[in-house]
């Protein structure tokens, strides 16, 4: 994987079906979140689900 890949943030919303998910994180990772969100208008969750759907992409477990 290369660590210069980007995540691109485009104007798209998901619209399939969805569950409730709770999460706990450190409040430094929060407030960086925060910033993308006023910086991009986008909300959490969009941002969220962005991020996890890059990583899910991109992941590789290693047995």
């Amino acid at each position: 994987m290369k660590s210069d890949e980007k995540l691109i943030i485009e104007p798209q919303k998901y619209s399939g079906e969805t569950s409730i998910v709770s999460m706990r994180m450190p409040k430094e990772m929060l407030e960086k979140l925060d910033k993308i969100v006023l910086a991009t208008g986008r909300t959490r969750n969009e941002i969220l689900m962005m991020s996890i759907d890059f990583a899910l992409e991109r992941m590789e477990v290693k047995e």
